[in-house]
Parts: C-alpha cells; sequence; structure tokens
C-alpha cells in the first residue's frame, strides 16, 4: 500500500479510531477509579559495624542476608501484630511484607503494603524498630569493636501503589487503538474486491480510466 491509501483510509475510518480510543480508555479509567487503592510504605535500615575493619564489614555483607531471614519470619510478624494491635494473623501480614537487602550500600529495605496507607507506615516502623532493638540486645554480648549497630535512615514513607490510573487509561487508549486497527483492516479486506469509483478502478486493475458513463435519472429513480 502506498501513503495515498493510508491516508485515504484514515480520511474515511478516522472515526472508528476515535470512537475505540475513547471507549477503551474511559472504561480503563472508570474501572481505575473503582479499585480500592493499595499504598506501600518503605523503611531503610543502615547496617553499620563498629570500626571500618575490612574484615567487619565484610562480615556484615554475608550477615545482610541472614539478618533478612531472621526479620522476614512468623515470630516476628507476631511481635508486630501485637505491638501494633492489627487484626491480622503472621502469615497474611508476611504475604504484605517485603524485606530485601542491598550490600552495596549496607541498607536493609521493608517494604509494607496495605488498604490504609498510615496502617502501613506503622507496620514498617514497628517492623524496624525491632530490628534495631535486636541489634542492641547481641550489640551487649560482644566487643565493642566487634560490634554491627542498625540505624534507620528515615521515618516510613508511603504512596500509592495501585490503582496507577494515568498508566491504565493510557494502556486502554493503546489498546483501543489496535482494536481500531483491526477493525479498519477487516473492512478494508471486506471491501478489497469493491469497485464503488473510478478510483477503485483504477487501484484494482492498475490502469487509467480515461472515462464514465454518467447515471441516467431513471436509474438514480
Amino acid at each position: 500500500m502506498e501513503l495515498a491509501d493510508y491516508t485515504r483510509i484514515l480520511r474515511k475510518r478516522w472515526w472508528i479510531i476515535v470512537v475505540a480510543a475513547v471507549l477503551t480508555a474511559g472504561s480503563a479509567f472508570v474501572f481505575s477509579k473503582l479499585q480500592t487503592p493499595v499504598y506501600r510504605s518503605s523503611v531503610q535500615i543502615l547496617v553499620k559495624p563498629a570500626r571500618p575493619d575490612l574484615g567487619l564489614t565484610q562480615s556484615a555483607k554475608w550477615l545482610l542476608r541472614s539478618y533478612v531471614a531472621r526479620m522476614y519470619t512468623r515470630e516476628w510478624a507476631k511481635q508486630v501484630i501485637d505491638l501494633r494491635k492489627l487484626p491480622t494473623n503472621p502469615d497474611k501480614l508476611m504475604s504484605d511484607v517485603t524485606i530485601a537487602s542491598d550490600e552495596s550500600r549496607f541498607v536493609i529495605q521493608i517494604d509494607v503494603e496495605d488498604y490504609d496507607g498510615d496502617v502501613a507506615n506503622d507496620i514498617a516502623l514497628a517492623w524496624s524498630d525491632l530490628f534495631i532493638q535486636w541489634r542492641n540486645q547481641e550489640n551487649t554480648k560482644q566487643r565493642k569493636e566487634d560490634q554491627v549497630e542498625g540505624e534507620r535512615l528515615d521515618f516510613p514513607t508511603y504512596s500509592q501503589l495501585w490503582p496507577k490510573t494515568k498508566i491504565v487509561t493510557a494502556a486502554g487508549g493503546v489498546f483501543g487503538l489496535a482494536i481500531a486497527a483491526v477493525v479498519i483492516f477487516f473492512l478494508e479486506w471486506l471491501e478489497a474486491g469493491v469497485i464503488r469509483t473510478p478510483q477503485d478502478l483504477e487501484r484494482q486493475l492498475n490502469l487509467t480510466v480515461m472515462g464514465a458513463i454518467p447515471v441516467s435519472e431513471k436509474t438514480r429513480g
């Protein structure tokens, strides 16, 4: 197909593109607004060796993963539930919590998802406090130069995780464009062999139309 053919199709079928994009984008927007918002709270804990010793620093890196494993347990979740008096159970709470370590920065990050952003903040704060308290207790059993402390870098903050209305709406619009393209292709395929105008004849036979017989009044009537 040549550029002129695409231009002709757009002039003829533009309304299909507009209707499909508007309908799908509008539907996606309404769907997004009907969803219950989910919020994610995040807090970071800095793991600090007592002295800048390469051996201790390397050990702290190895221990980061073990710290994460200790924090992500039913026992730990139960302590958070008891502290915040949450109406849930350890397994359910753990399914809403993600704990990961960043060895390059000596940081442990706790992410909590909840339908209430403030509740997510409370859970993340309690979880980080438990880790800091645990490290303080463990440090009492070690020499000062061998201790590893935990420091919360900032208080937890939350943001809306779902729905992302703008992204969902944009995706709906793109989906509508795809639907419109399929519909237009199908209509053009159906009309591929139909000749209604001299231009259609020229495209089908690759010939130039020199003249045409006008439609008589009787035929029109």
